[in-house]
Order: structure tokens, then C-alpha cells, then sequence
């Protein structure tokens, strides 16, 4: 069973750039290089990809995987419910004329997709898959919050990026380890 879960990540492991490759990135979410961000998409990318973190988290909570990886998930719950309030209160002092709102509205579709991707899955396969998934939206949320934090246009939400970026490293730290204990 180890073998199998071991050969499993590895081929997602492996398969994940490839597959990337593949999707095409809509136009709204920041490309890992990009090196400014308007403050719309920042806003409207930052509710959607916290509500995943939160969403993905909650159905590990409810799966059959190892100890670690739950108690990764309760950790992203409690931090990325605390990223939203924290995401509320800068908007609220933001320069943000649109009506943007801190829950924001349904999923981005690349959200909704990487969270279907989970629903019908348990055990292993889902462990191996929330561990990938949550990898690539670390990924893309250090990218968002790191080039808005250097390049962001409305104070708030810029100092909102600034003290969310070392939550978001530990966090991608945590998965760090997870792929390796689970590999």
C-alpha cells in the first residue's frame, strides 16, 4: 500500500507541470512572473482562492488520510478564515470604489475545478491529489500576494498582502514536508 501511495505521487508529482502546462490560465489570474497586478484582480482573485483554501480543507478534515495532512487542514481552515477577516477589514480601508466583497462570489472557475477534483475522491487518491492541489495554490498565492505586495496600487490592501505573505511561506514550508513524508 506505502509502494502504490509512493508510486502515486510520484506520477502526479510528475505529471503536475505537464498537465499546468496544459491548462490554459484564464486571463484573470496572475501568471507566476507577472510582475504587477491590478488591484481588481488581486481582489477579485484573493476571496475566491481563499474560500478554496477553506473548502478543500474542510473536505480533508471529513476524508480518510494521515494524521499530518488533517492537521494541515485544520491549520489552513484557521488561518485562511483568518486571511478573510483580515482581507475584510483592509478592504474596508481600501481606496476599492467597486463593489467588491470580502467573500467575493462563487469560486473562480479554476478554484471550482481544482475543488471538483476532490469531492468524489478518499483514502489515498485524495490525500495524493489535496496534497498536489494545495502545492499549486500555494504557488499561484505567494506569486498573487508577493507581486501585489511589491507593486499593489491601493495601500490597504498592499499591507494586507505584506503580512499575509509569511503565513503563506509557512504554510508552503508545511507542504514541503507533506510531499516528502507521503512520497
Amino acid at each position: 500500500m506505502k509502494t502504490n501511495l509512493t508510486l502515486a505521487m510520484v506520477a502526479l508529482l510528475a505529471g503536475a507541470p505537464a498537465a499546468l502546462a496544459q491548462s490554459a490560465t484564464p486571463a484573470d489570474i496572475p501568471a507566476v512572473g507577472q510582475t504587477k497586478i491590478d488591484t481588481e484582480t488581486f481582489s477579485r482573485s484573493v476571496p475566491s482562492a481563499n474560500r478554496f483554501e477553506i473548502e478543500s480543507s474542510k473536505l480533508a478534515e471529513q476524508k480518510n488520510v494521515a494524521a499530518d495532512v488533517k492537521d494541515f487542514a485544520s491549520l489552513m481552515v484557521r488561518d485562511h478564515t483568518k486571511a478573510g477577516e483580515d482581507f475584510k477589514a483592509a478592504l474596508e480601508q481600501s481606496q476599492i470604489t467597486a463593489s467588491v466583497t470580502a467573500s467575493g462570489p462563487a469560486l473562480l472557475p479554476k478554484d471550482q475545478a481544482m475543488l471538483d477534483q476532490l469531492k468524489n475522491l478518499d483514502g489515498d487518491e485524495f490525500q495524493a491529489k489535496f496534497i498536489l492541489l494545495q502545492t499549486e495554490a500555494h504557488k499561484q498565492a505567494l506569486a498573487l500576494f508577493s507581486t501585489y505586495a511589491q507593486s499593489g496600487e491601493d495601500p490597504a490592501l498592499k499591507e494586507f498582502a505584506k503580512k499575509t505573505l509569511p503565513t503563506l511561506r509557512m504554510h508552503e514550508e508545511r507542504l514541503k514536508d507533506l510531499v516528502a513524508a507521503h512520497s
